[in-house]
C-alpha cells in the first residue's frame, strides 16, 4: 500500500486514543478535512487502523469527510475488518464492488554500461563519481611531425566513445586533452631543422658538400651497425643507399669539370637526400649552441595546427579544454615540489626523480597498477625517459634503476625554465599529471590513451599523481585503444607503409574511415587494409541506398490521412523486428560500446527493410512510409551518435558537403522530380511512335549528363522513375566502376571469340593434313615409315613396340576421319 505523508501520523494516534466513539468520529472528520482530495487518499497504516474501528459510514450528513474517506478505503480493502462492536454509527446505502488489486508488470533488470577497464582487465560497470557528470582526460599527441593513421586510431575511437557516452547514454562529459610541445623528440627535431637550414643558407659548394656528407656518413655507419631493430635497420640502410646514389652523379660532374645549373641541381639533390644524415652530424657538433627557446616552440606550433586540421577533417570533436605543456610549466614545478615534500621525490644534480621503491613500499600505494609484469623493464623505462635523457651520468643520479625523471636539468642546446632545482624542463610523465590534476582534481572518471602508453607512461602518471594527492584512486577507469597495423604489418617508414591522415583522406572520406573503425572493437588491433576499407565502402553503399529509397518514398505526394495506412502482417513483423534490433543495439552498446555488433544489427535491419520494400514492389504496392521513415530516422540518429553523419542531416547521409545538404535537397529535388516526370512522358511517346533517337537521348541524360551533377535516375518497369540526389564524386566512381565492369565483360567476350577463332583455325589446319603426311614431319621421333606414312622405327632406328604401333594406328585412323570431313566440307563449298 502506498503511504501518505508522515505528518498526519501524530494526529491519527491522538484520534485513535479518544475513548468516546462519537467524539472520535467527529475528530476524524475534522482531521480528514485538512487532507487534499487530489491525492486520492493515499493510505497509511493509520488509515487502516482507523477504518477497522468502523462498521460503516456515518449516518450524520455533516460528517461527509469521514463518509467519503470510508468509501475510498472500503473500495481498496474490501470493507471494515473489525471484529469488535460497531462504533454506533449506522451504515447507509448499498455496498459497492471492490476495485480489484493491480499488479505491476514484471520486468527484467535493464543492462548497465560496462567498459573494459585496464586497471582491472575486465569489463566494469561504469559509475561516474558525480551523478551524470563524467570527467575525462585523454593523452594528446607529441607534435613534432605529421599525424598518421596510428593517431587516427586513438582519436577517432575516443571520439566515438565520447559521443556514445554523451549522446546515447546522456552523460555530461567534460573532455580534456593535452598537447605535448616540450619533449626530447621535439627538442632534437627542432634543433636539427634549425641547424640544417642554417647550413643550407651557407650554400655549400659541391666539393665542400661531398666532404661534409662523407664526414656525416662515418658516425651514421656506426649507428647503423649498432641498430638491432630490423625495421629501423632497413630504413637506415635505404637512407644510406639513397645518399650514395645522389653523391655519385655529383662526384662525376666534379671530375668532368662541370659547372653552372647542372652542377647546382645535383648539389640540391644531394642536399635533400642527405638531409637526415647531415642533420644528425650537425647536431652532434653544434647542437649545444642552440639556446633560443623560440627555436623549440616554432616546430610544435606548426604541427599542432596541422593536427587540429586533421582532426577537424576526420570530424573528431574538439576537446572541452586543451592544455599545452609549455603553458603549464609553473603548475608542473609546483606539482613536483609537492611530490618532493610528500617524500616521494628527490633532487639529484639539478634533476628531480620519483622514488618508485619508497612509493611502492608505502601503505595505501602500489606501483605498476596497469602492467605490473613490466616493472623493471629497463628498455621500456629508457624509451619513456627520451633519447636526450639516457646517459651513464643521468642513470647514476637515480637511487633505483626504476626511478624516473619528474624534472630534467637542461643541458646546453635544450630549452629551460627557472625552478628551485636550477634551470630545467619537465619530464614526460609529469606533464599529464600536473595538467589533469589542475583541471580535474584528485580523482577523474576516465583516462584514455593508446595501448602502447600503459607502461611506463600511464603507470608513472598514476604513481606520481597518487603521490601528490596521497590517494589510491586518481583514475577510476583507464581506457586504452588497440594498435593499428597496415595490411597486417606494424606501420613503419622502413616498410614504406607509413600513412599520414592527409594521405588516407585522399583515398577515402572521413565517414568511410570512421565506419571502418566502427566495424572493429575500440580496444583491439585494427588492420588498415584494402579489405577493411572495402568492407566500409560496401556498408556505406548499403545504408546510403536504403536512405535514398526512403527519401524517394517520402517525396511521393499523398494526402495527410493517406500516410497512415492500415498495417498488415508484413508491417507488424517488420516493426517487431525493428524493436528487437533496437534492444540488441542497446545491449551491444552497454557491452563495452560494442560498435561492431551494433553495425551488424543495423545491417540486418536494413536488409529486412529492403526485403519488405522488394516484396511490396513486386506486388505493385507502395511500402508503408511512416514505418520506414521511423526506421530510417533511428538509423540516422545512431550514425549521428557515432559521428558518421553531421548534425544538419535529418535523414540519411548529407549531400553536397557541410552546410549545404538541407538547402540543396529542398531546393533541387522538386525540379528534378518535374524533369523525371517529363522524361518519363517523352520516353512513353517515343516507345509508342518508335523513335529510338529520343530514347537514346533519354538514356544519355540518365547515364552521362545527370551523374555529373550528382543525380541518379533509376528506371523500373511499370513504376515511376526513382530520383536520387547523391554525392557527385561517389556517383562518378560508381559510373566508372560500371564502365570498367562492362569493359571487362566486352574484353572477355572478345577474348573468348578470338580463342574460338584460333581453335577453329587450328582445327581446320589439322583437318587439311592427309593422314599419310601427319607423322612424316616428326623426324625427331621416327626414322622409318610404311607405305601409308605410319612410323615403324623410332629416331634411333629401333622397331616400335606393338603397343606404340597400336597407339599410332588409332591416331592415324582419327586423322583419316577428320581429313575426310574436311574434303566433304570443301566439296560442299566450305572454306578451302
Amino acid at each position: 500500500m502506498a503511504g501518505s505523508s508522515t505528518e498526519h501520523a501524530p494526529d491519527y494516534r491522538a484520534i485513535l486514543g479518544i475513548s468516546d466513539e462519537a467524539a472520535r468520529v467527529r475528530a476524524l472528520d475534522a482531521h480528514l478535512s485538512t487532507r487534499s482530495y487530489v491525492q486520492g487518499f493515499a493510505l497509511s497504516q493509520a488509515d487502516v487502523d482507523a477504518f477497522r474501528q468502523l462498521s460503516g459510514p456515518p449516518a450524520d450528513p455533516q460528517l461527509f469527510h469521514v463518509a467519503r474517506w470510508f468509501r475510498h478505503v472500503a473500495a481498496i480493502l474490501g470493507g471494515p475488518r473489525t471484529t469488535g462492536p460497531p462504533c454506533g454509527l449506522q451504515a447507509t446505502g448499498r455496498g459497492r464492488r471492490a476495485q480489484p488489486a493491480w499488479s505491476p508488470p514484471a520486468r527484467s533488470e535493464p543492462c548497465q554500461l560496462r567498459l573494459y577497464n585496464s586497471l582491472t582487465r575486465r569489463k566494469d560497470v561504469f559509475v561516474p563519481q558525480d551523478g551524470r557528470r563524467v570527467t575525462w582526460y585523454c593523452c594528446g599527441p607529441t607534435v613534432y611531425d605529421a599525424s598518421h593513421m596510428g593517431h587516427a586510431r586513438s582519436y577517432i575511437s575516443f571520439d566515438i566513445l565520447r559521443r556514445v557516452l554523451r549522446d546515447y547514454f546522456k552523460f555530461d562529459v567534460f573532455y580534456c586533452m593535452n598537447i605535448t610541445d616540450i619533449d626530447d623528440k621535439i627538442i632534437k627535431r627542432a634543433r636539427q631543422n634549425y641547424l640544417f637550414e642554417r647550413y643550407r643558407e651557407t650554400q655549400p659548394q659541391a666539393a665542400q658538400l661531398l666532404e661534409d656528407v662523407r664526414a656525416a656518413l662515418q658516425p651514421f655507419s656506426t649507428k647503423l651497425q649498432e641498430t638491432a631493430d630490423p625495421d629501423k635497420r632497413q630504413m637506415l640502410e635505404r637512407l644510406q643507399r639513397a645518399v650514395a646514389q645522389a653523391a655519385e652523379p655529383l662526384e662525376a660532374a666534379l671530375r668532368a669539370g662541370q659547372a653552372g645549373q647542372e652542377l647546382d641541381g645535383r648539389v640540391q639533390v644531394l642536399l635533400e637526400e642527405a638531409k637526415d644524415v647531415l642533420s644528425d652530424w650537425l647536431d652532434s657538433m653544434h647542437g649545444s649552441e642552440v639556446t633560443d627557446n623560440s627555436i623549440f616552440s616554432e616546430l610544435p606550433k606548426f604541427w599542432e595546427a596541422e593536427f587540429h586540421k586533421d582532426m577537424e577533417a576526420l570530424n573528431v570533436l574538439p576537446p572541452d579544454v586543451l592544455t599545452r605543456v609549455s603553458e603549464y610549466v609553473p603548475e608542473i614545478v609546483d606539482f613536483v615540489q609537492k611530490i618532493v615534500d610528500n617524500g616521494y621525490g628527490y633532487a639529484s644534480n639539478g634533476s628531480v626523480y620519483f622514488d618508485t621503491v619508497k612509493f611502492a613500499n608505502s601503505e595505501g600505494h602500489s606501483y605498476g597498477k596497469l602492467v605490473p609484469e613490466a616493472v623493471g623493464d629497463q628498455k621500456a623505462l629508457h624509451e619513456g625517459e627520451g633519447d636526450l635523457s639516457i646517459s651513464a651520468e643521468r642513470l647514476s643520479e637515480k637511487r633505483s634503476p626504476s626511478d624516473f625523471a619528474l624534472w630534467k636539468a637542461s643541458k646546453p642546446g635544450e630549452p629551460s625554465w627557472p625552478c628551485p632545482w636550477g634551470k630545467g624542463r619537465p619530464g614526460w610523465h609529469i606533464e599529464c599529471s600536473a595538467m589533469a590534476g589542475t583541471l580535474l582534481g584528485a580523482s577523474m572518471d576516465i583516462h584514455g590513451g593508446g595501448f602502447d602508453l600503459r607502461f611506463p607512461h600511464h603507470d608513472n602518471e598514476l604513481a606520481q599523481s597518487e603521490a601528490y594527492f596521497e590517494n589510491d584512486c586518481w583514475v577510476r577507469y583507464f581506457l586504452h585503444t588497440g594498435h593499428l597495423t597496415i595490411a597486417g604489418c606494424k606501420m613503419s617508414k622502413s616498410l614504406k607503409n607509413f600513412i599520414t591522415i592527409k594521405d588516407a583522406l585522399k583515398k577515402h572520406s572521413a565517414r568511410q574511415l570512421r565506419l571502418a573503425f566502427l566495424m572493429h572493437s575500440w580496444k583491439d588491433t585494427l588492420d588498415y587494409s584494402a579489405n577493411t576499407m572495402e568492407s566500409a565502402l560496401q556498408y556505406e553503399r548499403l545504408l546510403n541506398e536504403f536512405f535514398l529509397n526512403v527519401k524517394d518514398l517520402l517525396r511521393s505526394p499523398v494526402e495527410v490521412a493517406a500516410r497512415f495506412e492500415k498495417w498488415e502482417d508484413e508491417e507488424t513483423e517488420l516493426n517487431k523486428s525493428f524493436y528487437k534490433k533496437k534492444a540488441a543495439v542497446h545491449q551491444a552498446l552497454c557491452d563495452n560500446v560494442d560498435t561492431r555488433t551494433v553495425l551488424e544489427e543495423m545491417r540486418a535491419l536494413v536488409g529486412q527493410c529492403n526485403l519488405y520494400m522488394a516484396a511490396r514492389k513486386a506486388a505493385r504496392r507502395r511500402p508503408h512510409r511512416v514505418l520506414l521513415e521511423t526506421i530510417a530516422r533511428y538509423l540516422t540518429h545512431m550514425l549521428k551518435v557515432f559521428g558518421a553523419i553531421e548534425e544538419e542531416s535529418p535523414l540519411g547521409f548529407p549531400v553536397g558537403g557541410a552546410g549545404t545538404s538541407l538547402s540543396l535537397e529542398s531546393t533541387v529535388m522538386p525540379y528534378l522530380q518535374v524533369l523525371s516526370e517529363f522524361r518519363e512522358g517523352v520516353r512513353r511517346i517515343a516507345r509508342e511512335h518508335r523513335v529510338p533517337e529520343v530514347l537514346q537521348l533519354s538514356d544519355a541524360l540518365r547515364d552521362d549528363i545527370l551523374p555529373e551533377l550528382g543525380v541518379r535516375l533509376e528506371d523500373h518497369e511499370g513504376l515511376p522513375t526513382v530520383v536520387k540526389l547523391v554525392d557527385r564524386d561517389a556517383l562518378l566512381r560508381e559510373r566508372e566502376e560500371k564502365q570498367r565492369v562492362e569493359e571487362e565483360k566486352r574484353r572477355k567476350k572478345e577474348e573468348a571469340a578470338r580463342k574460338r577463332q584460333e581453335q577453329e583455325a587450328a582445327k581446320l589446319a589439322k583437318m587439311k593434313i592427309p593422314p599419310s603426311e601427319m607423322f612424316l614431319s616428326e623426324s625427331d621421333k621416327y626414322s622409318k615409315f610404311d607405305e601409308n606414312g605410319l612410323p615403324t622405327h623410332d629416331s634411333e632406328g629401333k622397331e616400335l613396340s606393338k603397343g606404340q604401333a597400336k597407339k599410332l594406328r588409332k591416331l592415324f585412323e582419327a586423322q583419316e576421319r577428320l581429313h575426310l570431313e574436311y574434303l566433304q566440307l570443301v566439296q560442299n563449298g566450305g572454306p578451302p
